[in-house]
């Protein structure tokens, strides 16, 4: 089972790690108005900030960091889909890629709620 715990965790942060890879990515191609520049440096900082404080979480050295750390994942999951949110409905960009980041940030933010409710279960 430990292995198991410890492949999906590399493979998690993989995971979020190409998600603010693939968030950088939609940020280089936003239009080059102020408003799209102001929510997209918005959702590039809580995007790329999602997968910095999972890799925080993995090398927590408390079970208080830890459960501190998934907090601010989850938070920082949670703001990044409002801004992804806001440039679709915002009709600033609503393309394939912004679909399909929204529907990748809502699986992660999913695991990552979970998880947060597992840890504070135990």
């Amino acid at each position: 089972m430990g292995l198991e715990k410890n492949e999906f965790i590399e493979q998690f942060k993989k995971r979020t790690k190409k998600f603010a890879l693939d968030s950088i990515k939609l940020f280089q191609s936003l239009p080059k108005t102020e408003e799209a520049r102001v929510v997209g440096r918005q959702f590039l900082r809580s995007a790329t900030s999602t997968a910095a404080n999972y890799r925080a979480v993995c090398r927590a050295r408390s079970q208080a960091e830890f459960f501190a750390k998934f907090c601010i994942t989850v938070e920082e999951a949670d703001e990044s889909s409002l801004w992804l949110e806001l440039l679709i409905e915002s009709e600033i960009m609503n393309t394939k890629l912004t679909q399909s980041l929204l529907k990748e940030l809502n699986e992660i933010t999913f695991v990552l709620a979970k998880a947060r409710k597992t840890t504070s279960d135990n």
